[in-house]
Order: structure tokens, then C-alpha cells, then sequence
């Protein structure tokens, strides 16, 4: 595992002290240490963290409403802590975004394989967010394509092909993407209507 930068977040010191000691004897920088869940979200905000590690029961806010914040505003992967393996807890911790979660005490050989899992489910969830949105724009282009087509096809009586075929040589020729091309057409057939 890469070293890491890490916020810890638990309101009692000596589960703070215990985690910063394992992290950064395993050569990971702490770059922050919060005592409650208000705290921990500012931490990830400001020292964009590879990995928050965080207490469920803390004062102010919990450590599983801060984990939503931080798994919605996407700053870093959330690992919880808790003294307690209650169901609901558990329930209430997937639903907040959390990548993984240990029952207190943390052990060394438990800690390090549940960091790999976060930090990994996170980066798959970003590629799948990211591939989410290379489809979307896909679809979009495809869109305005089809438009832009059409409308060359009405205006001078020409097949699909050919009116495909005059987007892609005006987007090479004015070094501009087929996508701005076709919207530039939709657009100007817009205003004349």
C-alpha cells in the first residue's frame, strides 16, 4: 500500500494516539485528528485526505452523518470505527456511503487489509462515475447529432451519410468537435424558426 494521508476522527485520545501511532509507524502521515464528526468533515475539506477514519458515536455529529457528507461531497474514503456490532449501526453505516467498517479495538492485522478495501472500493466507484458520464456525454453527442443530420438532410436533400459526412469535414476542417459542429447547426436552425 501507497503511504498515505489520513484524518483520524474518534473523541476519545487514546483510540487517536493508539491509530496514529500503527499509521504512521507504517510509514502514513496523519494530517489531521478530529474529536468529533463537525470537525472530521472540516479536515477532509481542507486537507484532502487519501482516508478518513472515523468513530461512529461522537459528539456534535456522529461519525455516520459525517461520513454521508464526505462520501457525498466525494473528499476521501470513509473507514468507521465502533465499539458496537449492532445491526442497525451496520444498516445505517452502508446507507451512508461508508467503504468499510471495524469493531473496536483495532488491530493492526485487521486495520491495513480494511484501509485496501476503502481506498480500492473507492477508486472503482470514481471509474464507475467517471465511465457513468463518458456515457452520458455520449448519448448527448449522439443527440445532436442526429438533429444536426436531420436538419442537413431537410435543408439540402441529402442522405444520413452524406449529411454526416459534410459535420465531420467542416469539424476537421475548422478543427472543432463534431459535437460543437452539430450543436452550432441545431442551434442556427433554432433562431431561424
Amino acid at each position: 500500500m501507497d503511504t498515505l494521508r489520513i484524518v483520524i476522527a474518534d473523541n476519545e485520545s487514546i483510540i487517536r494516539m493508539d491509530l496514529k501511532e500503527i499509521l504512521e509507524e507504517a510509514g502514513h502521515t496523519v494530517v489531521g485528528e478530529a474529536t468529533d464528526g463537525v470537525k472530521a468533515v472540516e479536515l477532509a475539506r481542507k486537507c484532502h485526505p487519501d482516508l478518513v477514519i472515523m468513530d461512529i458515536k461522537m459528539p456534535e455529529m456522529d461519525g455516520i452523518t459525517a461520513a454521508k457528507i464526505i462520501s457525498n461531497e466525494k473528499l476521501a474514503p470513509v473507514l468507521l470505527l465502533t465499539a458496537f456490532s449492532q445491526k442497525e449501526i451496520v444498516e445505517k453505516a452502508k446507507d451512508s456511503g461508508v467503504l468499510a467498517y471495524l469493531v473496536k479495538p483495532v488491530k493492526e492485522a485487521n486495520l491495513f487489509p480494511a484501509m485496501e478495501i476503502a481506498l480500492s472500493r473507492f477508486k472503482e466507484f470514481a471509474e464507475l462515475e467517471r465511465e457513468l458520464e463518458e456515457v452520458k456525454n455520449s448519448l448527448e453527442t449522439r443527440k445532436i447529432l442526429d438533429r444536426a443530420k436531420g436538419i442537413l438532410m431537410d435543408a439540402y436533400s441529402l442522405s444520413e451519410t452524406e449529411a454526416y459526412r459534410r459535420i465531420q469535414q467542416y469539424s476537421m476542417s475548422k478543427r472543432k468537435s463534431i459535437r460543437d459542429v452539430a450543436a452550432a447547426i441545431v442551434e442556427s436552425a433554432t433562431r431561424k424558426r
